[in-house]
């Protein structure tokens, strides 16, 4: 008789599938330069294949931006990411490194608590850090700190380059074209002719008695274009060619500087670099200098002997000159 079979039943608990994690990448590049886009490239390419080699994570979408990472602001994909997270449609983000989420500290740790708040996970790749296994923010400042020193380095070892070129001259700032001139074969700046009797004849108008209301009239008369090729002339174009030592042949670089990200009048914070007879003037410095008193003149402040400035009580007014 054939034996009977004897079949053992295995009980095993049920495995639920994991929960699939909803992936955003975000890369940023500084500039939107060759080789930087090309590292715009690797780092989706990188990212791309790593969500698809893990069956639990679906990739939503990517976060690219071709902006400095210094503050948050021009940063739109990071902001529309962050939007994306508050609103449960990511709850994974994938990125380079501390630099690349952000340079300065401060902003990249409030946002990194919010995600932690929202439940929303980041993993630093470079950085080997997983803000879901955290318990500290200690390693995280420090490592957002030494991104915020890093760029702070960066940007004086360019200052310190900018400066020396500077110094001896060979800085393209100095051969910066404005109204009235063009660059030449070697970039050096060259009169150009119509321009430059046009410029002539605005600081004429203005010794003369002409406002900068009546200087526009006469070249919106004229049918003369602005620098900019529009039939309309604006007073702050004219009041910068009225100011502007370039015409006399001088340069002055470094005249604005950058405080906390914001450009404001160089007050002696920094060195100043001046070029006398760089290239050929427009006008003399007789006529410049003339102007820049009339201009003196016609201002409506004045400073009193303690250092007030009040505005006078006989305003210069246009409808006093020739228009």
């Amino acid at each position: 008789m054939e034996k009977e079979r004897v079949v053992t039943k295995v009980h095993l608990p049920y495995m639920f599938p994991p929960v699939f994690r909803k992936v955003g990448i975000y890369c940023r590049v500084s500039t939107n330069l060759q080789e930087q886009l090309h590292s715009m490239a690797t780092q989706v390419s990188f990212f791309v294949k790593m969500t698809s080699s893990r069956y639990e994570w679906n990739l939503v979408d990517t976060y690219l931006d071709f902006h400095t990472g210094s503050t948050q602001a021009g940063r739109l994909e990071f902001l529309r990411m962050l939007d994306d997270c508050r609103n449960k449609k990511i709850d994974l983000i994938l990125t380079k490194n501390v630099s690349r989420f952000g340079r300065n500290t401060e902003e990249a740790l409030i946002a990194l608590r919010e995600l932690k708040d929202l439940g929303v996970e980041v993993i630093f790749q470079d950085d080997n850090l997983d803000t879901g296994r955290m318990d500290s923010e200690l390693m995280l400042s420090i490592i957002s700190a030494y991104a915020e020193q890093e760029n702070t380095s960066r940007r004086d070892n360019q200052m310190w380059s900018m400066k020396k070129r500077l110094e001896d001259g060979s800085s393209e700032i100095y051969k910066r074209t404005c109204y009235g001139y063009i660059s030449g074969e070697k970039g050096e700046l060259r009169i150009d002719p119509g321009k430059a009797m046009v410029v002539q004849n605005i600081f004429k108008w203005y010794l003369d008695g002409y406002s900068v209301i009546g200087i526009i009239k006469e070249l919106e008369q004229s049918f003369t274009l602005s620098p900019s090729g529009k039939d309309k002339w604006s007073k702050h174009t004219i009041e910068k060619i009225l100011r502007n030592e370039k015409y006399i042949g001088t340069v002055t670089a470094m005249k604005t500087i950058t405080v906390q990200h914001k450009r404001k009048k160089n007050e002696g914070e920094e060195n100043k670099y001046v070029i006398e007879d760089n290239h050929p003037p427009i006008i003399t410095r007789e006529i410049f200098d003339a102007v820049q008193e009339e201009i003196s003149r016609r201002s409506n402040i004045e400073v009193d002997e303690n250092g007030q400035r009040t505005r006078k009580k006989n305003k210069y007014s246009s409808k006093n000159m020739l228009i």
